[in-house]
């Protein structure tokens, strides 16, 4: 007889979380830059909103109520980057990389080492006054998002480095 199973495959076996693997997590700082990020998108609109309805009391509550609004979406924001942050990992394999990312809207990308055509390593001002990069895989599909964002310099470099040489090595068996 053969065993119940899902589309997922045996029950308990989830697609986003394979077996055996061991997730290498990215650095607690991606979580700051990403809140300085928020802080300047939705945070300056918000206290621009609060200063105008106390400077305006004849604009009425509207003010208030697009502050408020703000408010809300700033503090769920805020809620829900520490757990994005922490749902991102990679993990090497013997032929391929995986990333994994999200909390409501899970991904696992797999990327076959022979399928890589170069690895990109890049820190933008606030990724460096935080001492985090980002290492980008381009592979032969456009849309493969291969990216691993917040790693400490020194381990995007590794990881560089090891990704490289073994899609060398892949290519090298065509």
């Amino acid at each position: 007889m053969v065993p119940m199973t899902d589309q997922t495959g045996p029950r308990g076996v989830s697609p986003f979380d394979p077996d055996g693997i061991e997730w290498q997590r990215v650095s607690s700082r991606l979580a700051t830059a990403r809140f300085v990020l928020l802080g300047i998108f939705l945070g300056l609109p918000l206290v621009a909103l609060v200063v105008l309805a106390v400077l305006l009391p004849q604009a009425g509550p509207w003010l208030w109520a697009s502050a408020a609004v703000l408010a809300v979406v700033v503090a769920w924001s805020a809620a829900v980057v520490s757990r994005q942050v922490r749902a991102i990992g990679y993990a090497e394999r013997d032929d391929d990389l995986l990333i994994r990312k999200g909390v409501m809207f899970r991904s696992l990308v797999v990327v076959p080492y022979g399928r890589m055509q170069f690895v990109d390593v890049t820190a933008g001002p606030l990724a460096r006054r935080l001492d985090i990069s980002s290492v980008q895989l381009h592979t032969a599909s456009p849309g493969t998002d291969a990216t691993i964002d917040g790693l400490q310099p020194a381990d995007a470099a590794r990881l560089r480095d090891r990704l490289a040489s073994r899609g060398e090595a892949r290519l090298a068996g065509l």
